[in-house]
């Protein structure tokens, strides 16, 4: 089949330094185009695939019919609307996480989707990596068990307040940049979906730098309690714990950066002090998602993460931010 002809809308660090390579390294796709009026930036693009086209404007790059599919890195306020650009122009659309900043406003997505019969995705990356899907395989499987409690903790340090995730205007926050990872890992993992969220923020800057997230969840078998923290003030932590009556299911390693920080791996604890320990070295996570985006462009194949499930975890943090105190 023909590769898929991506192009990149807007010259981020983060498409530069991870999902430009992806694409470009992917089977059955094809980093053909970026959309950027900085010459510099391009250039950043362009040391990895020298063939690149360049459009000085968004608008070029939506219009240019050589393009089969569009990645969207763009700061989170700004997510909506290219979508739907994307959508109207007749481009299947992968946009980076998340993909809108309340609950409705990925409704329309998902009615711009219908109506245009088109793929439109969130880059929610770790859905496609096998130790999640392990997790997740695990748990259905009952081998720890009914479900407890699960907790998630996802933090890092940035005090440039000029970055966007520091930036109100710009959808910046804890919540916004990480708090996806650590509710729709949980989700993903349990199947469960949130009966009520309550959380603690300290604000800084005008965005909440640390969240505490706690509430209850509620799946097919039963209700367990949750809580998250979320920090872009402290030092790296990422751990996802699924503990039940009978074992727990840890994710670690950097479970949502996998392998940058340490080795992916996920551990099911078991009576009788019962480890199972497995590691995925060099998987690339952003490689896989674009294979998969391809496979369903191209062969039908189920995409693993619709806009519905996304809408699930965007439910939760509009309830963490409805019922939410200051510290």
């Amino acid at each position: 089949m023909a590769p898929v002809r991506w192009g990149i809308l807007g010259a981020s660090k983060f498409a530069r330094d991870h999902m430009g390579p992806a694409i470009h390294a992917a089977h059955g796709a094809e980093l053909a185009a970026l959309a950027t009026s900085s010459a510099e930036k391009a250039g950043g693009f362009r040391a990895f695939c020298p063939a690149l086209r360049v459009h000085d404007s968004y608008e070029a790059l939506l219009a240019d019919p050589e393009i089969d599919a569009l990645y969207i890195p763009l700061p989170n306020h700004l997510h909506v609307d290219w979508t739907l650009k994307a959508l109207a122009a007749g481009k299947p659309v992968l946009t980076e996480k998340p993909i809108a900043l309340k609950a409705e406003e990925i409704d329309r997505i998902i009615a711009a989707r219908d109506a245009a019969g088109l793929l439109a995705a969130e880059a929610y990356m770790i859905v496609h990596h096998p130790q999640w899907q392990r997790a997740r395989d695990w748990c259905a499987a009952g081998e720890i068990g009914e479900i407890v409690h699960a907790d998630a903790q996802f933090s890092f340090r940035l005090t440039d307040l000029e970055n966007i995730r520091n930036r109100p205007e710009a959808g910046g926050g804890s919540l916004r940049d990480i708090g996806v990872y650590t509710f729709g890992s949980v989700r993903f993992v349990t199947g469960a979906e949130p009966v009520e969220m309550s959380s603690r923020l300290i604000r800084d800057n005008g965005i909440d730098s640390f969240a505490h997230v706690f509430g209850t969840m509620r799946n097919a078998k039963g209700s367990f309690t949750y809580a998250s923290t979320t920090s872009m003030r402290a030092y790296n932590r990422q751990v996802v714990t699924i503990q039940g009556t009978t074992g727990m299911i840890r994710v670690e390693g950097g479970p949502f950066n996998a392998n940058v920080n340490d080795l992916a791996r996920v551990e099911l604890h078991q009576n009788g002090n019962r480890v199972i320990t497995d590691r995925f070295p060099g998987v690339n996570q952003y490689k896989l998602q674009v294979e998969a985006f391809g496979r369903t462009l191209r062969e039908g194949a189920a995409w693993p993460c619709p806009l519905e499930f996304v809408r699930g975890t965007q439910v939760m943090m509009d309830m963490a931010y409805a019922n939410a105190a200051e510290v």
